[in-house]
């Protein structure tokens, strides 16, 4: 039995650029690049030096914190270099690839059969655990608290964002032995959220409880999910996976091999043909964009434009990443552009702005960001777009003037950095919602615990 879920607040953000139902598999060859900040909050321990050889699936670090918690290579070869920052600080590991992949055997597992104990010991020895990530604060999960519930959103509703449906599309196999799996590490239900009226390999799955999700972004956040279906209280967790980990976790489990092979979206206008790509992650963007890329002044992100990272083409997809998105740099100045009307951006505002008038409009949006940082004015916009019963603004001012009570008192539990990237987008006051948000979330984990 399912629960529909209907959000009425929110913001499509139609962009040219849409991936095409085309996969395309790159090469294993080359240089992967594994990045500590990734994993928000993680202070990595090495394992492998520089000139080790490694195993696909083999430790390359651990947690600081916890010496269980393993972060895997993607790949087998020999690593090149490790990047350092300030005290030493771990950037980058780089591990040049083989040109046969040797995997780590951690052996093929009965699931059925395995106690909770068994499963998360077998998901800390092949490097898996990194992929349950936790609410609150929106980190690695901590596996000595019990989860209450465990999430998963297989609808995604982010601009231009993968489409589930195809790349998930007959691993049937490996996502009901990963949700068996994790389904014993909770005494609570494992929630799967889909689009309503999709084919989602989901269907038809068990130890799931499915819900059936509509309405404009952010309703494919988790976050608007958990507060529709099982809300947060003081003291309580709920985990979550994305649907793209469980698929490496079930193969792991039916295979005895750690594969991160990911199908990646590439969207946006100056890409020459939008579409997929097979890359392990930590591949190269030059790789995954190679002969399909616009160089003309162009911004690559690894992730979607509201929450992704801006990487060089020289850089590397990001760990928890299965989409890269190219628009126009904004970096041109529009002469008198707050006087006269505008027909070419999105706006929830009407004043000058017609976007309102075809909501079907797909949109060329550059980088630009129309504006200047100043203080935040109050316009309750930002209402507009949010679905969590939280007042955004006033939870902003309180992170930003580290109030803990009232950060708690506002709903500091339920919610993550990519909630407010709507907010953050319409924001008239150019205010850096999301890092304000993770700064914090970060000081509440610090404080609260």
């Amino acid at each position: 039995m399912s629960k529909d879920i209907r959000i009425k607040k929110g913001l499509d953000i139609k962009l040219v650029g849409e991936a095409e139902h085309v996969t395309t598999d790159i090469s294993t060859s080359g240089v992967y690049a594994i990045k500590p900040e990734d994993f928000h909050g993680i202070i990595p321990k090495l394992i492998a030096k520089e000139g080790t050889e490694v195993k696909a699936g083999e430790a390359l670090f651990y947690s600081k914190s916890d010496e269980r918690i393993l972060f895997p290579s993607p790949v087998s070869g020999k690593v090149t270099e490790i990047i350092r920052g300030a005290k030493r600080k771990i950037l980058t590991m780089k591990i040049l690839a083989d040109g046969k992949q040797e995997y780590q055997d951690f052996g093929k597992q009965d699931v059925a059969k395995m106690s909770a104990d068994e499963v998360k010991n077998h998901l800390f020895t092949a490097g898996c655990w990194p992929f349950i990530k936790q609410r609150p604060y929106d980190v690695i999960a901590n596996p000595n608290q019990a989860p209450k519930a465990i999430f998963v959103s297989a609808y995604a509703s982010a601009p231009l964002a993968a489409d589930y449906n195809y790349v998930l599309a007959g691993k049937e196999k490996e996502l009901q032995a990963a949700l068996t799996a994790v389904s014993k590490l909770t005494e609570g239900k494992v929630h799967v959220s889909v689009g309503k009226g999709d084919n989602s390999p989901f269907n038809g799955l068990n130890d799931i409880q499915l819900h059936k999700v509509s309405g404009p972004h952010p309703s494919g956040n988790v976050s608007t999910q958990i507060v529709n279906i099982d809300p947060i209280n003081k003291g309580e967790v709920v985990w979550v996976v994305a649907p793209e980990d469980l698929v490496v976790i079930g193969e792991l489990l039916l295979t005895g091999k750690f594969n991160i092979t990911r199908t990646i979206a590439l969207t946006g206008s100056q890409f020459e043909k939008p579409s997929y790509v097979t890359a392990l992650a930590g591949a190269s963007i030059s790789d995954v964009t190679a002969k399909n890329l616009q160089n003309n002044n162009t911004r690559i992100i690894s992730g979607n434009v509201l929450t992704g990272t801006q990487v060089a083409e020289d850089g590397f997809l990001g760990y928890y990443n299965n989409q890269v998105t190219a628009i126009p740099e904004g970096d041109d100045y529009e002469f008198f552009g707050w006087n006269k009307p505008i027909f070419n951006k999105i706006s929830t505002s009407r004043a000058f702005t017609f976007s309102w008038l075809n909501s079907k409009k797909k949109y060329d949006l550059n980088t630009n960001t129309n504006g200047e940082h100043r203080a935040f004015v109050v316009t309750g916009s930002y209402e507009d777009v949010f679905p969590l019963d939280v007042y955004p603004l006033q939870f902003l001012k309180a992170c930003m003037y580290k109030d803990l009570d009232e950060m708690e008192n506002l709903g500091g539990y339920e919610v993550a950095p990519e909630d407010f990237a709507l907010t953050e987008f319409i924001c008239v006051s150019k205010q850096p919602h999301q890092k304000i948000v993770r700064e914090g979330l970060d000081l509440m984990k610090q404080e609260l615990g």
